[in-house]
């Protein structure tokens, strides 16, 4: 395997750690500079299609909300993000590692994500920066 496709297969993997299939539509909220553009390239490799910004009004089939201390009220961001939502859809919820500037402490997380009707399900490490939690709706709420 040449070097470029290995790096290609790397790249696909970023998107694919976060259960992402092609045809699927992403809406990206949160964008700012320190971002992990590698994955955000993975995630429209992967799905065929251009991150959708926070302006877009479509229906999506997940939410990739990059997330800092200091950004305002998360729980109303989550109550956002969840309108755009399909029916099953879910948001990954990405915060600076631990020990980086602007890191969330997960209990806010698990906080401000059951006050807003969701149930966190999974935390990966999702970049080299970037810490990922996946929320969902609860199946009863559905």
């Amino acid at each position: 395997m040449s070097a470029t496709a290995g790096q290609a297969q790397g790249e696909r993997g970023l998107a694919e750690r976060l259960g992402l299939k092609p045809g699927q539509v992403v809406q990206e909220i949160g964008w700012d500079e320190d971002v992990d553009d590698e994955l955000r390239d993975s995630i429209e490799d992967l799905t065929g299609n251009e991150l959708l910004d926070e302006e877009s009004d479509d229906v999506v089939d997940v939410v990739l909300m990059w997330w800092r201390d200091g950004d305002g009220d998360l729980f109303d961001a989550l109550s956002d993000a969840m309108r755009a939502l399909a029916d099953g859809g879910r948001i990954w919820l990405l915060t600076p590692k631990a020990g980086r500037e602007g890191h969330v402490e997960p209990s806010d997380i698990g906080e401000d994500a059951a006050t807003a009707g969701l149930s966190q399900t999974s935390s990966i490490s999702a970049a080299p920066d970037w810490s990922g939690t996946r929320l969902v709706t609860p199946k009863g709420k559905r």
